[in-house]
């Protein structure tokens, strides 16, 4: 069993005692490490070697004074000597290591003054011997007590990961695969976190694969199957005559070492692999993190971009401080002085139980694991104080069975109960050094409860009964409703049955539904993070219409959109939000807002959190056939569906029109998003019409019909195969006198999605709609803030950019109500004046003009102007900022409709 911190500081003062105030000689450096290690209850000879011979870039050997590979290089002088150059003359050893050697710490001494050197961390410290017991602490690496300073994007992890990925590849490529090659790096796994960080002593494993195998690796598969046996036996009924090697480990339990496996046969690089596994410092990984990334190493091609598979904790702790653990520590803030009441808090603690029904490698569990023991120890210390502590495993309640998850592949499961254990060890290490008595959880009795299959198709209840469950948390997978597989969509069939248009949702809102059945009649608390497209859209009024009124589903918190991501090379962001919801409503609603979605968000304290994720009343807005307010309806462009035959590119023309001259006429210009918004020029041949003696007189023209024909016929679309009736035309012939033209697609960075006038002799395709005859009052309308804030709220996305639709967008967007004469004139005239401004730059495109980073000023103050004279057809009091616009439009559409 490890030393407290308390024997280790009484073994340290005794060691500087007897070593202090006398000339020592080099000789003495034996007696002088041995006592010194002896002080962490560890064995110097295990550990380290004296006098070890190393190659250095001179060709010539030197010996290190004392060595212990991976971990710490000591050079020692006699007394008064200088220091500095012992710390060169250690360096330059580094040369003859092999990677896996090289020390993370280097000690100079002269038996009087000690100097540590942390090299990841660049610090250094210095003390006289006569202080060590003040400093002992920096050597609490020797005995497996170490600070632990977790980074998310530490190249460590990432090395790791790739490392035990080779080692997964060379085992599989010798035919070691499928499920036991999965439990048997999951063990591996568990291994290299125990040899680093005190579950068995410090380095212990790496030493039983070096110095037990043979360089060829040819033993190494039996011996591992010998030691995880081992490990799965208690002490006292392992066999008398158990080599010493492997009798030194401690029973683990767990169930993880339990199941027999295939031997797996190694070679000398699959050994050496191992061992260069072995000489990284795992301690450094957080169990919180390294699961996510081991998962990709299962999957070789994911590799690449391994930093893309694990959730930051930043944001994790986004979602589990407003869901459970700011209201935990606000009632420990009341209670913490009245002990009765303390102690009632702290049974409470024990008792909570979390469900993540989509765990994965249980990334949200283990973070909320690791918070509320941060939270017991806390209350530890207020109902300890200065008091000494006996018999700390008893006083220590949270648990990880308090944990529950359900995942879909096996892999995950396993590493998410490894990582649970690791975590409770790193929580009892904390809990040690807190109280100066070693800490530890050994054998593992209990686990987390992580159920491998699929949480669409198992019930919840018989994972935990809801009547125990405090709160459902986690990050459903994200696949939109288009990408679903057969298998996906026979799910999201048979949750949604009934549900009208249940098929456009995407399969995050699955999770939702089903959490929001199972809370019924509780007070569970749930929060998951989703992609932003369940709350725009006509999404939202499938999926929310159903929360809202057939489970009385109340939104208590909510993350409104920001980019989930990381540092990983090649992935694309993913933009998210955070909702917390329940079955019961709360006083105390808090919209966390990102004025820069890469940024922080501002805490609003809010009356109300409606599907849009803004202060408002519940409501949801479905797709309408017609405006809700008496203007011009909005019509789709026009389909070629022509398989392109019907289009003419800019640099096709002057060539198709000297093969066919008397084509001219027919030939209008094609207005598409792309084209508008780049000042591009695309034809199209408007054959409505033609005579038929013309059309046969014109052979290249006749041929595109001719290939419009065979393209709608070969359709396996009836509709399609309908409009091969009539060649020459368009499938949709929408022409106005006047149109306003409005991109289907326009990018978020735009303030303004940016319209156009145009007349009949344009032809709007149908990647852009149109609203025939509308006026300047309409287009001013439409160009506003006003109309923009409308806009990035309901409308559905195309990635993150807009994605305007006439059913959702336009029908239902609230116009003001009996504006004065007065006011639309000036929304008219300021109209003007934005088309006035865009002409006098004929040479820049619409993309140019409604970049932010190169809007001329005269447009921007254009469409300031125009965006007071809206907000005056609205109201005479100014708007402060976007909430209070939006919230203002939907107040007035639940008073339209």
């Amino acid at each position: 069993m490890a030393l407290s911190w308390n024997e280790i500081k009484d073994r340290a003062l005794k060691f500087s005692k007897e070593w202090q105030g006398e000339t020592r000689e080099h000789a003495e450096a034996k007696s002088f490490w041995d006592g010194f290690f002896h002080i962490f209850g560890m064995s110097r000879r295990r550990l380290a070697s004296f006098e070890q011979s190393v190659k250095k870039l001179n060709d010539k050997y030197g010996f290190i004074d004392l060595f212990w590979k991976g971990t710490l290089l000591v050079e020692h002088k006699s007394k008064g000597k200088n220091l500095d150059r012992a710390y060169s003359q250690a360096l330059d050893y580094f040369s003859g290591l092999k990677e896996r050697e090289l020390p993370k710490y280097v000690l100079v001494s002269d038996f009087e003054k000690f100097r540590l050197y942390d090299l990841d961390d660049s610090t250094e410290y210095e003390f006289n011997i006569s202080e060590l017991h003040d400093n002992i602490k920096l050597f609490g690496f020797i005995a497996g007590y170490q600070k632990r300073v977790f980074k998310e994007e530490d190249p460590v992890n990432i090395k790791a990961a790739e490392l035990l990925g080779k080692l997964r590849d060379l085992l599989e490529d010798n035919g070691y695969n499928g499920h036991p090659l999965e439990v048997l790096l999951v063990r591996i796994l568990f291994c290299l976190f125990a040899d680093s960080t005190g579950i068995f002593e410090q380095d212990l494993f790496k030493e039983f694969v070096e110095v037990k195998t043979g360089i060829d690796g040819n033993s190494l598969g039996t011996l591992l199957s010998e030691f995880f046996q081992v490990l799965n036996t208690p002490r006292s009924k392992r066999l008398k005559n158990l080599d010493e090697s492997l009798n030194q480990f401690p029973y683990i339990n767990g169930k993880l070492f339990e199941e027999p496996l295939p031997i797996p046969a190694f070679n000398s690089q699959m050994r050496e692999m191992l061992l260069d596994c072995c000489g990284l410092d795992w301690g450094k990984i957080s169990p919180a993190i390294f699961g996510s990334m081991f998962q990709a190493v299962m999957k070789s091609d994911e590799r690449r971009n391994l930093g893309a598979h694990y959730t930051s904790e930043k944001n994790i702790m986004k979602l589990i401080k407003p869901l459970f653990l700011d209201e935990l520590w606000e009632e420990f803030g009341k209670v913490k002085k009245n002990k009765t009441k303390l102690k009632a808090f702290h049974k409470k603690l024990a008792q909570l139980k979390f469900l993540d029904p989509a765990c994965g490698c249980g990334n949200f569990l283990i973070i909320s694991y690791r918070e509320l023991r941060l939270l017991e120890l806390e209350v530890l210390r207020e109902l300890k104080g200065s008091q000494q502590v006996f018999n700390i495993d008893l006083l220590v309640l949270v648990e990880v069975d308090q944990f529950y998850g359900i995942e879909y592949d096996e892999w995950p499961v396993r590493i998410s109960e490894v990582a649970m254990w690791l975590m409770d060890h790193q929580m009892n290490l904390l809990v040690s050094e807190e109280f100066g008595q070693y800490f530890t959880r050994l054998p593992l009795w209990k686990s987390a409860n992580v159920v491998h299959g699929n949480a669409l198709r198992i019930d919840w209840e018989a994972v935990v009964p809801k009547n125990k469950l405090n709160y459902i948390l986690g990050n459903p997978p994200f696949i939109g409703s288009k990408l679903l597989n057969k298998e996906q969509r026979e799910e999201m069939a048979n949750i949604f049955l009934g549900v009208t248009n249940g098929k456009i949702l995407d399969y995050v809102s699955a999770w939702y539904l089903l959490a929001s059945k199972y809370i019924q009649n509780t007070n569970i608390k749930i929060a998951f993070v989703s992609t932003n497209s369940i709350t725009q859209g006509e999404q939202v009024g499938v999926l929310w219409y159903e929360m809202l009124n057939n489970f009385g589903i109340k939104i208590h918190f909510a993350h409104n959109t920001f980019k989930w991501n990381n540092e990983a090379k090649g992935k694309a962001a993913v933009y998210c939000i955070i909702i917390g919801f329940s079955n019961f409503d709360i006083n105390n609603k808090y919209l966390f807002v990102y004025s820069d979605i890469k940024g922080e968000a501002a805490q609003l304290k809010v009356k109300n959190i409606n599907p849009y994720l803004i202060d408002a009343n519940d409501l949801v807005i479905v797709r309408k056939n017609k405006p809700i307010c008496e203007v011009p309806k909005m019509s789709f462009g026009n389909m070629p569906l022509d398989g392109g035959n019907l289009i003419i590119n800019d640099d096709e023309l002057s060539d198709f029109l000297k093969l066919e001259p008397k084509a001219k006429k027919y030939i209008l210009p094609l207005v598409s998003a792309k084209e508008f918004l780049n000042q591009k020029n695309r034809w199209c041949l408007w054959l409505e019409g033609i005579e038929p003696q013309e059309l046969k007189s014109m052979p290249f023209v006749l041929d595109r019909v001719q290939k419009v024909k065979e393209f709608r016929l070969a359709s396996k679309a009836p509709s399609t195969q309908k409009h091969s009736l009539t060649p020459t035309l368009f499938r949709d012939r929408n022409r106005a006198d006047s149109s306003i033209v409005v991109p289907r697609v326009s990018s978020e960075n735009r303030k303004y999605i940016p319209m156009g006038f145009f007349d009949k002799n344009y032809i709007i395709s149908d990647t852009c709609m149109s609203i025939p005859n509308a006026t300047k009052y309409h287009f001013g309308i439409l160009t506003s803030i006003m109309h923009m804030a409308w806009v990035k709220y309901t409308c559905g996305r195309l990635k993150s950019d807009f994605r305007y639709s006439k059913g959702i967008v336009y029908n239902n967007f609230p116009w003001p109500k009996d504006p004065a004469k007065k006011n639309t004139t000036k929304v008219e005239k300021a109209a003007q004046k934005i088309l006035d401004v865009r002409a006098e730059f004929p040479d820049s495109s619409l993309a140019d003009l409604y970049d932010p980073l190169t809007m001329p000023p005269k447009l921007v103050k254009a469409h300031q102007t125009l965006d007071k004279a809206v907000d005056l057809c609205y109201r005479p009091k100014p708007f402060p900022n976007e909430m209070a616009r939006i919230g203002y439009l939907f107040e007035l559409y639940n008073e339209y409709t």
